[in-house]
């Protein structure tokens, strides 16, 4: 039976835009084996070499309940209409008990799902913070080297740390909603500083008129935000999913922002820090995965926990033996070893 991740079977295929190659190098890239690992870095380490500047990465959150799936299956098939080929990776909320995930983007995204020119991956969040899978980052780079110009990474929802995803995109949208009480209600002003483009949805029937005035409010609100004169204020549009009012509004809009990136430099200025944060964030994992593998801290979890629960240890006396059993297995080249 031949090697279903082979490097250099999964890189040709991926180049001639295979979906199964596709699959396949999207299932390496997010394995935790580390076998997988060392070969998702090889193939990795392949498709970055290539020059994939000219792609679109369209990051997509919002509060729940705005439409982000059916706003992106919607967007999704007028772009593929208009020639493109569109990569859709969605994020599931993961359980934080059973780590399960219930993976429906892509039954969310029926009409989309069924053009040739489309592919999505629904992913779990894991216990990753910021609505975004581990693999997300690598996943964009398989997509690009398929030929997917335009790439949509959809997040889990606004929250604290839902930050993330826009470490990693060109264009960072916010879709809201209307008649959901103040504007910012819900929405950290973190997440708004980030923005370059926000969507106020669900603008149809007797919603268009209320997301008209949300949409006229917002825009008050970011230039109260944007303090500085030289900030781009991002433009806020009504929009519908169900009628498809302002999704082509908005995906000039999105044009116009990286056309503005393309003219100031901005785009290899972001790209080139995406690559750094890049590198802290799979070192942080690295060491993460060390630490949850390391057989020195195992030993000593149980009663660690138990101590901690039952007030006979501060968790701030724990993590001191936590890290110090892991260094003993980094030093001494145990299984907790980094695997850098």
């Amino acid at each position: 039976m031949p090697d279903p991740y082979n490097v250099d079977d999964l890189l040709g295929g991926i180049l001639e835009g295979s979906r199964p190659h596709v699959a396949r190098a999207i299932t390496l890239v997010e394995s935790k084996l580390p076998a997988h690992r060392e070969r998702a870095r090889e193939l990795l380490k392949r498709l970055a070499a290539r020059d994939q500047h000219n792609t679109i990465r369209l990051g997509i959150s919002g509060v729940p309940g705005a439409g982000k799936s059916t706003f992106t299956d919607a967007l999704g098939v007028r772009l593929v209409d208009d020639g493109h080929k569109v990569g859709v990776l969605a994020v599931d909320p993961s359980s934080s008990r059973t780590g399960g995930s219930i993976l429906g983007d892509r039954t969310r995204m029926a009409n989309l799902a069924s053009r040739e020119n489309a592919y999505i991956r629904p992913s779990p969040s894991g216990n990753h913070l910021g609505g975004v899978a581990r693999a997300t980052r690598e996943s964009m780079l398989v997509l690009e080297g398929a030929g997917f110009d335009v790439i949509i990474v959809e997040t889990v929802g606004v929250g604290q740390s839902e930050v993330a995803v826009s470490g990693m995109v060109d264009t960072f949208l916010l879709l809201g909603l209307a008649r959901a009480g103040d504007q910012l209600q819900g929405i950290k002003r973190g997440i708004l500083e980030m923005v370059d483009l926000i969507g106020i949805n669900k603008a149809d029937g007797d919603g268009e008129g209320p997301a008209r005035v949300a949409a006229r409010e917002m825009r008050i609100a970011m230039k109260l935000i944007s303090s500085a004169t030289e900030d781009r204020i991002p433009e806020v549009i009504p929009c519908s999913a169900y009628t498809g009012l302002g999704l082509d509004e908005l995906w000039q809009a999105v044009l116009r922002h990286r056309e503005g990136l393309e003219k100031s430099g901005g785009i290899g200025e972001r790209r080139a820090q995406q690559q750094v944060d890049w590198l802290w964030s799979m070192a942080d994992e690295e060491v993460r995965s060390s630490l949850r593998s390391s057989p020195a801290v195992g030993a000593i979890r149980a009663d660690l926990e138990q101590q901690i629960a039952t007030g006979h240890l501060s968790a701030l006396e724990g993590v001191g033996q936590v890290l110090d059993a892991w260094r003993s297995d980094v030093v001494d080249g145990h299984a907790g070893q980094l695997r850098l």
